[in-house]
C-alpha cells in the first residue's frame, strides 16, 4: 500500500513538473506595449510574435485563438498595484491551405469583425497586433502613476472541456505571456 502511494506521488510530481516546465518555454513574445496620451484618451498599441511551430500549425490549417487582455493599473507605494480597468479582445485565425483562404476574426465583447485576407502574412500581421486601441478617457481616472499590462494567451483547441475538470493540473493554454509598459502619470503632480 505504501509503495503504491509513493509511486502515485512520484508520477504526480513528474507530470506536474513536465506541465510546469513546458509552459515556461518561450513560445511567444510581446512587442510593446506603446502607450500614448492623446487629448484625453489613453491609446495602446502592441503586437506579439510567435514561435515557428505555432506559425507552421496555423499555416497547415490548425485554428488558433488568442486572447489579448489590456489592463490599466495604478501604482501605490505601500500597497499592491490597483487594477483600474481592462479590455479584452479575442482573435481567431483560420487558414485553409487547400483553398488558400485566410480568415481572422476579432471580438471585443460587443463587436465581431471578420476579415478575409489575400496572404497569410497580412492575416498574421492583423491578427497578432492591436493598433491605437482607445482604452479609456483620462478624465474618468484618479491622478497618479499608472501602467498598462498586456497579457496574451493561446487556448488549446483540441482538448475537450471535460478534461480540465478531471485533470486540474493540466493547463488549458498553450502559452500565457505578460508584459508591462513603462509608468506614466495622469493628472497633476502632488
Amino acid at each position: 500500500m505504501k509503495r503504491n502511494l509513493k509511486i502515485f506521488f512520484y508520477l504526480t510530481f513528474i507530470v506536474f513538473s513536465l506541465v510546469s516546465f513546458s509552459s515556461l518555454a518561450s513560445s511567444a513574445e510581446i512587442i510593446g506595449p506603446e502607450v500614448a496620451l492623446q487629448g484625453n484618451e489613453i491609446r495602446v498599441s502592441t503586437s506579439i510574435t510567435l514561435e515557428e511551430k505555432y506559425v507552421k500549425e496555423i499555416r497547415n490549417g490548425i485554428e488558433k485563438e488568442f486572447g489579448f487582455y489590456i489592463d490599466l493599473f495604478k501604482v501605490w507605494n505601500m500597497w499592491p498595484d490597483e487594477f483600474v480597468l481592462g479590455k479584452s479582445i479575442t482573435r481567431t485565425i483560420k487558414c485553409d491551405p487547400v483553398k488558400s483562404e485566410f480568415i481572422a476574426t476579432s471580438f471585443d465583447g460587443s463587436t465581431l469583425i471578420e476579415k478575409r485576407f489575400r496572404s497569410f502574412e497580412s492575416m498574421m500581421k492583423w491578427a497578432l497586433s492591436i493598433d491605437n486601441l482607445i482604452l479609456t478617457n483620462i478624465k474618468e481616472l484618479e491622478s497618479g502613476i499608472h501602467f498598462i499590462r498586456i497579457t496574451v494567451e493561446s487556448k488549446i483547441r483540441n482538448l475537450p472541456p471535460v478534461i480540465g475538470q478531471f485533470f486540474i493540473f493540466l493547463s488549458e493554454n498553450e502559452f500565457v505571456v505578460k508584459k508591462d509598459s513603462s509608468y506614466f502619470r495622469i493628472g497633476p503632480v502632488r
